[in-house]
């Protein structure tokens, strides 16, 4: 098994550990080009209508963000980015050193602070 399987398979787990969270719908790993590398949605949940696309189209928008640098040096760089919407909250996580993203889509009710700090421990000492 070479390297990038063994991070695959390590992110896959990851990602499965997060969709066991009540409020949590998709969890995946996406690379630089935007393809899904590991994850997806909740077993048994029925997508909203076009769930696939709003992910993708999230994901150009946080993609961009995350490699904008201009405020690194004075505010350090970033962390997650989140948005909360009617009926779900979409948050990243940039992951830099292997210029992927973690990507999550949770219930609307979901304490993004609590996730951010959720993600953290089940992530820590991936990369």
């Amino acid at each position: 098994m070479s390297d990038n399987d063994n991070l695959s398979s390590a992110y896959a787990e990851k990602c499965s550990k997060l969709l066991e969270e009540n409020e949590i719908r998709f969890s995946g790993i996406v690379d630089k080009e935007g393809n899904l590398v590991v994850g997806g949605f909740k077993e048994g949940l029925t997508p909203y209508e076009g769930d696939e696309t709003k992910l993708q189209s999230f994901f150009d928008f946080v993609s961009k963000a995350s490699i904008r640098k201009e405020f690194d040096e004075s505010l350090g760089p970033i962390n997650y980015l989140a948005a909360r919407r009617d009926k779900a909250v979409l948050v990243s996580f940039p992951f830099p050193v292997s210029h992927i993203l973690l990507l999550i889509s949770a219930e609307p009710t979901v304490n993004i602070e609590n996730l951010a700090k959720k993600v953290v421990d089940i992530f820590s000492g991936v990369n």
